[in-house]
Order: C-alpha cells, then structure tokens, then sequence
C-alpha cells in the first residue's frame, strides 16, 4: 500500500470556541489529483489554512511525506514541497510572462536585473517548459498585466510549479473564466497531477465532473463523504445537504 503524502488525523480547530473544523481525516496520494467541494462555512478555507501553517489546530496533526507540520512557519512548509493558489492571481503584473517564471525558477532569489544573466541554460528551458505547459510562449513577452483573468491564472499555477512542490493546493481556479478557460484549466490540473499531487477546492460542479478525480465533500468542518462524482451526488446525506440542488453544490 502506498504511504500517503498528506495526511490529516482527527483535525480540530476552534475560534474562540466555533469549530471551524471538527474530527477532519483526509489522506492523500502521491500523485493523486483529489476536488474538494462544500458549502459556504464548510471549513474549506480552513482547511487549507492548516495545511500550510496558516492556523494551528487545535487538536490533531498535519503529516507531510512522514513529518508532523504542526507548528511549522508557513514559508518552511512551503520550501518542504507545499505550494499554494490563492483564488485571486498573485502575478507580478509590471513583470512579462518570463520575468515572472524566471524569478519562480531561480535559486536563490535574484535580484530582477541579474536574474536572466545568472539562469542556468536547465533553468531557460524549464521557464521555456512552464510557457508551454500553460501555453503562453506565445506571450512570453507580454506583461502579466495585459493577460486575460484565466491567462494569469494559469501564469501562477506555472509560478508553483516552477518551485517544484511535491503538493499543489488550488483555491477555486476557475472563478471568473470563460468556458473555453474553464475546460482548459482542467486539462492543466489533470496535466500535473501524477508529477504532482493536486488538491482542488471548487464550486463549479462542470468543472468537477470534467477533474475525473475522486471528490471530499466538507460539512460543518468535517468530511460529509468522498467518492467519485457519481457517488457523491447520489448520495442521501449530500443531497439533503445541497437540498438536492446540483447547483448550489
């Protein structure tokens, strides 16, 4: 059986004595690609919050490729393989396509007018690479301002995937795209998951569908149920849940 690289054991967390999250187990894959949907006031948030170091539970504990997270700064979480898309795109706008990508890819950091004389050729073809995985190489000189809502999305997930994580947490990626946008985003994320694993948080149930990955449903801070999209909408407690309404999903 394969040992997993994210596990979460018997999460708690209490703001002053609301339980934003209660008893929460989640275990996840290396490799897997895994949606997590839920209600507003689920605990989604939260939960991502957790994972990174954001908030401390409460009770419980954080086990990542075998380490306790507990307690950890966010930016150590993030340098063990932990990368995170918020739902609003974190770009440098004033910055081109590249720009962004090569300052994602450098190591250490680099101050802006040093950094492309001081990229390794390995590291001109890996910002080469992340263009293409997202498909902006057309764009490459385009300032990330000038892209469209999903374009900069895309440029951000390329940003963390630049720094290599070993876990990919994505916040509610497709917000504000077009369909055409939508589609192509889920084709990305089932892209990197296998390299990666990919936990996506969303309320698009389309989108979702089209993920083809096993789905965690959270109510009221713990997990309602899991299984594949199927199974979860068949399912007498989602349904009571979501008052048997796919879209309010």
């Amino acid at each position: 059986m394969t040992t997993p690289l994210l596990e979460l054991r018997q999460i708690t967390v209490s703001f002053d004595g609301f339980l934003a999250l209660r008893d929460l187990n989640l275990s996840l894959r290396p490799g897997e690609l895994r949606a997590v949907i839920g209600p507003n006031g689920a605990g989604k948030t939260t939960f991502l919050d957790v994972i990174t170091g954001k908030t401390k539970p409460t009770e419980g504990q954080v086990v990542f490729k075998g380490r306790s997270l507990v307690g950890a700064r966010e930016h150590r979480i993030a340098r063990l393989g932990i990368g995170r898309k918020f739902q609003s795109p974190r770009v440098f706008e004033k910055l081109s396509v590249q720009e962004n990508l090569a300052l994602a890819v450098s190591r250490p950091k680099q101050p802006l007018d040093l950094l492309f004389g001081r990229l390794t050729a390995d590291q001109r073809d890996q910002v080469q690479h992340l263009m293409e995985i997202v498909n902006l190489q057309n764009r490459a000189d385009w300032l990330a301002g000038s892209l469209s809502h999903g374009q900069k999305q895309w440029l951000e997930i390329a940003m963390l995937v630049g720094q290599d994580p070993d876990l990919l947490l994505v916040d509610e990626p497709v917000a504000g795209l077009t369909d055409e946008e939508t589609d192509l985003t889920a084709d990305l994320l089932k892209s990197l998951a296998g390299d990666h694993t990919v936990l996506v948080i969303e309320h698009d149930m389309e989108f979702i569908r089209r993920l083809n990955s096993p789905v965690t449903v959270l109510h009221q801070g713990h997990v309602l149920c899991e299984g594949s999209m199927d199974q979860i909408q068949q399912d007498p407690q989602v349904i009571e849940v979501y008052l048997g309404t796919q879209e309010e999903m």
